[in-house]
């Protein structure tokens, strides 16, 4: 492994380490529409657990997307389907520290007696509800932590394990161009690859396989584009279908696309979902803290990437985070 990936560990990871090793099983879990950090990490965590000889299951609120179907293919991802849980003497929740964020599987996690850790890196909440846990808010993504791990316990990844923390990386670093993208980053995405990860076939997979209807759908989300506080904010609202539906649009590349302009320095998409809730995705490349914003209206993240789900139609939750980002520039400038 890697010399840069044998940090030195603080206690509570040592102590997070010997809960996740000494349980003989164990279910792995993450957030709603888990993205490629939170299955990637699975995908490492599971092979690396069971080749110890522990039983493992991932169970997540809804499947990953077809994109991950190279991790999908050789690992079991289970979702919720209102099913009792299987036999565990303990729950890891990876990529996020809040039970409510595994959604329809929160009440039944709560009502377990078994032990609970979190691998993350976002920031913590303020009631520490878990019995271990191994956190880095610096590192770039929740792989990395399992890759740490892996280094802690003397294991190396295998290509599958491999490719799964390549996919939490490269994700949430948006391919290396993102301000998380350090060296200990870049040196472990040279030893996946010795270790068989192309990273050609990975890109294609996760980002050339969009439908035909793609481009269209991002067109019509960017040509809503509002510009405010001065050309600071770009403000990406996504109402209802005609048919009172949500819009289904991957918006990475339209995030990205208008963090690209300039002046602007924060991106907030809203989506409305309901008649009566939006989600929003906050995006920063300076050092505004979309982190504190989205705290405001009950959710989190990381400085940079945020996001929440908002009581209101589109118009309202808009004029709001308006209000919010002005009064934070406001507070800033004064």
């Amino acid at each position: 492994m890697h010399a840069s990936l044998h940090p030195i560990l603080s206690d509570e990871q040592v102590a997070a380490l010997e809960v996740l090793t000494g349980a003989p099983r164990v279910i792995l879990t993450g957030h709603v529409r888990p993205d490629g950090d939170c299955i990637g990490a699975q995908a490492a965590l599971s092979r690396l657990l069971q080749a110890r000889g522990q039983t493992v299951h991932i169970l997540n609120p809804d499947l990953p997307e077809t994109r991950y179907s190279y991790l999908s293919n050789d690992v079991t991802y289970g979702a919720d389907e209102g099913q009792a849980l299987p036999e565990h003497d303990l729950i890891v929740l990876l990529d996020c520290s809040e039970l409510s964020r595994t959604g329809s599987l929160a009440e039944r996690f709560e009502a377990s007696d078994a032990q609970k850790v979190i691998v993350d890196h976002h920031v913590l909440p303020d009631v520490m509800w878990w019995d271990a846990a191994f956190h880095d808010q610096t590192a770039s993504s929740t792989g990395l932590l399992v890759a740490r791990i892996a280094a802690a316990i003397g294991q190396e990844l295998d290509t599958l394990s491999a490719r799964g923390v390549f996919t939490s990386m490269v994700t949430d670093t948006g391919w290396f161009k993102y301000s998380n993208t350090d060296a200990e980053t870049l040196g472990l995405a040279s030893e996946l690859v010795r270790l068989g990860v192309d990273p050609s076939e990975m890109f294609q997979a996760i980002y050339q396989h969009q439908p035909d209807h793609h481009p269209r759908s991002v067109g019509r989300l960017l040509s809503g584009v509002r510009y405010e506080c001065g050309g600071r904010l770009a403000l990406l609202p996504l109402p209802l279908g005609t048919d009172g539906r949500p819009q289904v649009v991957d918006t990475d590349d339209a995030l990205d696309l208008v963090r690209s302009v300039e002046n602007v320095e924060v991106v907030l998409l809203v989506r409305q979902v309901t008649s009566n809730l939006c989600k929003l995705s906050a995006r920063s490349k300076t050092t505004f803290n979309v982190n504190s914003l989205a705290q405001q209206f009950g959710g989190g993240g990381h400085v940079k990437a945020s996001g929440a789900a908002i009581e209101g139609n589109v118009t309202e939750v808009c004029q709001q985070l308006v209000a919010a980002v002005d009064s934070m520039w406001e507070a800033v400038d004064a």
